[in-house]
């Protein structure tokens, strides 16, 4: 079976082919700058690369080009579109309504469009992305895989937000999480390098542009750090992560900005970016810190602290840790990061040796000390094998 893959953002949308049960990608690419220009990089599995400058008015017609170039010219890597078998989406948030990955119908668009409050960057764009394949592709089946849905397993009392309960009631207020297509792999494949599917404790730490932690307990979510929306939880690129409402009360009321511009604020020109003012790419103010910036300095130890703090919580929320995992693209290539995160949590069982936190490599690997209680995991994740996987099984009848 081959499954097109597609993650539709406001102004651009990844995608991907891929055989789910072979796990061979025939290509994969992103469409950028759409509704101004536009740009496509198409890239095969063999690291072939090609560019093109080609207009791209709406989503519309970013899709158009991206199915005329599997097929034809340059990019080509299947015959027809009738090869495609299905596609899988990409959906930011499911809220309570979705708790698995399910088929494309129009009572599911109609809930997805309800919870667009939610979501109102996001799900409008992967609505669209739907809705356009239906049309340019009619008779294909297409799967809506939530990155929400992994984390519907938390209990109530990691959810709920400490507000009157009737606006959980009225209005859904809660904490939902984020990134689970990445923690759901992760944990999973952590699983499988244990050996061992049950009684299994394991904490996901998903670190790049966006993070977040999960506490995972026998392959279900008990908690994460994301909540009703990605501002919350650890210090990312541009995010905020955790901050008192005071605070930023107080930060409205001393520079005399609206609601939509403290959320920019907080979304957008906070995180590793506002504390360095240097940039939010972690690798610059890495540099940077070399270099003698205290700022960089400060941003980067900032980052680690906030990550080690989850780590400690979660260990406490599981009663225990079989397995720390770090993935995402700051988890997977910072081994200072992930020194720092691990120094002084001995006491919890988790060793890191300095050697193997030092080699590179793009396959998973165990980086704690031979004494270590509990395994270090550095696991490069693997989002579009999820949606590509639930998309096969829905499709094949296997996922019930």
């Amino acid at each position: 079976m081959l499954v097109f893959i597609l993650n539709a953002g406001s102004s651009s949308l990844k995608y991907q082919l891929m055989n789910p049960v072979s796990k061979e990608v025939l290509a994969t690419g992103l469409c950028e700058r759409i509704g101004i220009d536009g740009v496509l990089k198409h890239e095969f599995t063999d690291g072939k690369k090609l560019t093109l400058d080609v207009s791209m008015p709406t989503h519309k017609e970013a899709i158009e080009l991206v199915l005329k170039t599997l097929v034809e010219g340059e990019g080509k890597v299947i015959n027809s579109i009738d090869n495609i078998d299905a596609v899988g989406h990409r959906a930011v948030h499911g809220g309570e309504e979705f708790a698995s990955s399910v088929m494309v119908t129009p009572k599911v668009i109609e809930t997805m469009k309800k919870l667009i409050p939610l979501a109102p960057l996001h799900n409008p764009a992967n609505i669209m992305g739907m809705e356009i394949c239906q049309d340019l592709m009619p008779g294909k089946p297409n799967v809506a895989v939530f990155d929400t849905a992994f984390h519907q397993t938390m209990p109530d009392y990691a959810y709920m937000y400490a507000l009157p309960y009737d606006q959980y009631t009225k209005h859904g207020i809660r904490k939902y999480g984020f990134h689970g297509t990445s923690h759901f792999f992760v944990s999973n494949e952590a699983r499988g390098m244990l050996d061992k599917k049950h009684n299994t404790r394991i904490i996901v730490c998903h670190l790049g542009n966006g993070s977040s932690v999960s506490a995972v307990l026998n392959g279900k979510c008990i908690d994460t750090s994301m909540g009703l929306t990605p501002v919350q939880g650890l210090m990312m690129g541009t995010r905020a992560g955790d901050v008192g409402a005071g605070a930023i009360s107080y930060m409205m009321t001393q520079e005399g900005m609206t609601i939509d511009q403290t959320l920019d604020v907080m979304n957008k020109k906070s995180g590793i970016l506002g504390i360095s003012g240097k940039s939010s790419d972690l690798r610059e103010v890495l540099q940077g810190m070399q270099d003698g910036d205290d700022r960089c300095r400060l941003a980067v130890e900032m980052v680690a602290y906030n990550i080690k703090k989850y780590v400690g919580a979660y260990v406490a929320a599981l009663d225990g840790v079989d397995a720390l995992c770090f993935t995402g693209g700051i988890g997977e290539n910072s081994s200072l990061i992930r020194e720092i995160v691990c120094a002084g949590l001995d006491g919890m069982g988790l060793n890191i040796d300095p050697t193997k936190n030092n080699k590179r490599s793009g396959k998973p690997r165990d980086i704690a000390t031979n004494s270590s209680t509990a395994r270090i995991f550095v696991i490069p994740t693997n989002e579009e094998y999820v949606i590509a996987n639930d998309t096969y099984k829905i499709v094949s009848g296997l996922e019930k």
